[in-house]
């Protein structure tokens, strides 16, 4: 597999240039179960070496373990990476699918003092609203981030699950350079509102999730046989049972893209989110979270997979076939207030 860097996109009209594709890295300590810390260190360097230089985190994952897992690799290499971390959400322990959101100023200056603390570094490269508060107006919430943005706490402001009409409202008091969002080939409800905005207003996507958790790799059929018991994707509605053997019957088309290109079923799915760039005509900067350096190796190299308008036509029409929600909540997502 070649070793060439990927190329790159900015965040924002004015924000830096990152790899056009970033790295997810809430796995590598949360969510997906038993995590082998070598092997995942040794890919956030092999990321880098491939050019990839956006890296993700939020204090919600493993309640501020993965900001510190993260923060030796930060202090490495911190004049070569785009560090990116969030707030306001909260996730017990003993209750996986709750959420606590909140998005007021006390607890904005709170959490952002607590991740530069974890982190170790003097200030965050792009600093996310995780979830939004909808008791709290975004304009508020917005205005004590730009605060931090003047304080020099922080670079860059992101937002995270917002509406078309929310990134606007937060657009007209600070500009906004990354909205991070769930897209894939199973998940399309941005294209709706979020994505025109974005495009209008010069703020860059950053898709999560853009593997379908992994189900679209083929790397699971049902999370509830599959995957062991402290994973969350066993609380997700479209991975188990009748609505995981739905949309297992999904993968067959992507499969015939891929061999016609010599891929993956991964590599197809993030082609074709990376392609969304030339799509709407906006930087798309996908997420996928991997902890493996031959899965990262793969990855980035689906970023020189150029697909066809008949390999498009193909892809696109299935995700009007998916069965279930992306969350058992989804009053806590964009597509739930849309």
């Amino acid at each position: 597999m070649t070793d060439s860097r990927i190329a790159t996109a900015r965040l924002g009209t004015d924000g830096p240039e990152v790899g056009v594709q970033g790295l997810g890295c809430m796995g590598m300590s949360f969510a997906y179960g038993p995590t082998d810390a070598g092997e995942a260190r040794a890919t956030l360097e092999r990321a880098l070496e491939l050019g990839v230089t956006l890296y993700d985190t939020a204090d919600a994952y493993g309640q501020g373990e993965n900001e510190r897992f993260l923060a030796p690799f930060f202090a490495a290499h911190r004049d070569e990476v785009v560090v990116a971390t969030k707030f306001a959400m909260t996730i017990p322990p003993d209750e996986p699918t709750r959420r606590i959101i909140r998005n007021d100023g006390p607890y904005i200056r709170q959490a952002v003092e607590a991740s530069l603390e974890r982190l170790d570094v003097d200030v965050i490269d792009l600093y996310y609203m995780h979830r939004r508060d909808v008791n709290v107006p975004i304009e508020e919430t917005v205005g004590t981030m730009a605060e931090l943005v003047r304080e020099g706490k922080v670079k860059q402001l992101g937002l995270s699950e917002v509406t078309g009409g929310e990134l606007r409202a937060a657009q007209s008091v600070h500009p906004i350079a990354a909205v991070q969002s769930e897209w894939s080939l199973f998940s399309r409800d941005i294209e709706a509102g979020v994505v025109p905005a974005a495009r209008e207003l010069g703020v860059t996507l950053v898709p999560y999730s853009p593997l379908g958790r992994g189900f679209l790799t083929g790397a699971f059929a049902d999370a509830d046989s599959d995957l062991t018991a402290g994973d969350f994707r066993r609380h997700q509605p479209r991975y188990t049972g009748d609505n995981a053997a739905a949309n297992g019957a999904l993968l067959e088309p992507i499969r015939g893209v891929a061999e016609v290109h010599g891929a993956s079923l991964g590599q197809i799915a993030l082609a074709w989110v990376q392609q969304r760039a030339a799509v709407h005509g906006l930087p798309v900067v996908p997420i996928p979270g991997t902890r493996s350096r031959a899965r990262i190796e793969e990855n980035t190299a689906a970023t020189r997979i150029t697909l066809t308008d008949g390999d498009l036509a193909v892809l696109d029409a299935i995700a009007a076939g998916v069965a279930g929600d992306r969350y058992a909540d989804m009053t806590f997502v964009s597509a739930g207030r849309e």
